[in-house]
């Protein structure tokens, strides 16, 4: 063939791929409408997910809406019905008026395939959306814009597909109660199949287990507290048992899972840090300044050795979207997953209020796009079937109290963080502020022996507040709530299940 052949073939070929015109199916839609309009009960069959949006053509949108209107409001949806509010509408009269309404009804003989006319429209709609999508795609990677790099081009992206996928669904709807009995019984069974083990993800603290029955997936748990109560050591300390118990379980459906954690106030290298310090039991600041013996540094060297091969991921990007962790949530559970389970098995993001939102989800305050980010953090939960752990901030009323033990109401910026949660927990450290506050000081006009008093009250508070954590379950929607205690160990940032003194045997001699 001639170089001038294949040009003019090439440009036939482009030619036609501008001229294709969008999937659509008008008879379909004008079938949906004559049944429609011949039993009006047919919108059981399409209601739930079908919109005006959805038809290609904008006259039938518009008596597809006029009709829906009237259904809801308990009228009768027909020609002469319609005629009030369509017979003036531009877009109908160009389509033909009353006349093309009319014959809608008159043409339409059963309304036994108006369910089937509606996934068909549906359909076409997606598949047009698709394309919107993809044309988007093209021309914003012909565009070089500072402001959006190729990373955030594709998360975006893949946001727009994400919410195009939820947005409706045609074979979605309500299930009978007898098939979510079922569903129910099958758990019950799978629980009486363990005899008592976890049935969510473990924490690695027998107390936190034995409240929460471990994390659950599709779970959205916070976890909050004020600065140095140890909040994002608890979460470190969750995240490495978690992912230990993935490395090493013999459950098959869990074996291999992956944990990922957000930290977008530390970096990979601090978090690994304080991970490292904790399995080697030396102190994180003497790793850091290098004030290690040689015994200190081959310890250390065998802890890593023993921890570098655990499945958990660390990202620390700063100012991540919900849309990002998404994604990347996704690919995680897509690249490791073995057979039908997802590869997927925690996520931990440090912390919430430092997520940034994207530009389609700006708000006018903070407290609006906090409620956004809880939204999609509820949503990631039960998008992925996993349980994320998100830490929280909480505000100052804490500090202005005599007891300092934190409540729902001190929840930072948005009450629906509490909303959106399934599980909400608070760390609290009494010692934290006793060491704070120091020993008590003598009053105006106290006498001696009731300051000794005060000093004798304090010091022993602080004997039973040394290195003792709260973990308060304010929140549990499937359990109770409830106090745990915690042995916090500083120098390590480590937690580990409390044991009360009164209860340890004596020593013999």
């Amino acid at each position: 063939m001639s170089a001038t052949a294949l040009r003019t073939t090439d440009a036939q070929e482009a030619t036609s791929g501008l001229l294709r015109s969008p999937p659509q199916n008008l008879e379909a839609e004008r079938a949906l409408l004559g049944a429609l309009l011949l039993n009006n009960r047919a919108f059981e069959k399409v209601a739930d997910y079908l919109l005006p949006e959805h038809f290609s053509d904008p006259a039938n949108a518009r008596i597809f809406t006029a009709m829906m209107k009237l259904v809801e409001q308990g009228h009768q949806a027909n020609p002469v019905t319609l005629k009030t509010y369509l017979e003036r509408d531009e877009l109908v009269i160009a389509a033909g008026g009353m006349k093309y309404i009319a014959g809608l009804a008159n043409s339409m003989v059963t309304v036994i395939n108006a369910g089937d006319y509606g996934k068909l429209i549906y359909d076409l709609f997606l598949r047009r959306e698709l394309i919107t999508i993809g044309e988007d795609m093209v021309n914003d990677a012909f565009v070089a814009d500072i402001d959006e790099t190729a990373s955030t081009q594709i998360e975006i992206s893949e946001q727009r597909l994400f919410d195009l996928a939820s947005s409706g669904s045609a074979d979605g709807g309500p299930k009978s109660f007898g098939s979510a009995l079922k569903e129910a019984i099958s758990l019950a069974e799978a629980a009486h199949r363990r005899d008592g083990a976890l049935a969510g993800v473990t924490t690695g603290l027998k107390d936190m287990n034995d409240k929460l029955g471990g994390l659950h997936p599709s779970d959205l748990l916070i976890l909050a507290g004020r600065p140095s109560m140890g909040k994002t050591s608890l979460a470190t300390n969750i995240a490495f048992n978690a992912a230990k118990d993935f490395k090493s379980t013999d459950r098959p459906e869990d074996r291999g899972k992956r944990v990922v954690f957000f930290s977008l106030e530390m970096s990979a290298d601090q978090l690994a840090n304080r991970i490292l310090a904790e399995t080697a039991k030396i102190s994180s600041h003497d790793i850091r300044t290098g004030k290690l013996s040689n015994d200190d540094f081959d310890r250390l060297v065998r802890a890593s050795a023993e921890i570098a091969d655990l499945p958990l991921d660390i990202d620390d990007t700063p100012a991540v979207t919900i849309s990002a962790i998404r994604t990347r949530c996704r690919r995680i559970a897509r690249q490791n997953k073995q057979g039908g389970e997802s590869g997927l098995g925690l996520i931990v993001i440090d912390y919430l209020q430092l997520i940034a939102t994207s530009r389609s989800e700006r708000a006018e305050n903070r407290v609006q796009e906090i409620s956004a980010i809880t939204r999609g953090l509820k949503a990631l939960a039960k998008d992925l079937k996993v349980p994320v752990l998100a830490l929280s901030q909480l505000s100052r009323a804490v500090e202005q109290r005599e007891d300092k033990r934190p409540q729902l109401a001190d929840l930072r910026e948005s009450g629906t963080i509490e909303q959106d949660s399934d599980v909400v927990m608070f760390v609290f450290r009494e010692q934290y502020y006793l060491e704070r506050s120091g020993e008590p000081q003598r009053r105006d006009n106290e006498t001696s022996d009731h300051h000794h008093e005060r000093i004798v009250e304090w010091q022993q508070r602080c004997e039973q507040a040394h290195n003792i954590a709260e973990v308060i379950v304010a929140k549990q929607r499937h359990g109770p709530i409830g106090t745990v205690r915690l042995h916090f160990e500083p120098n390590f940032t480590h937690f580990s299940d409390h044991i009360d003194t009164n209860y340890v045997p004596m020593q013999m001699e």
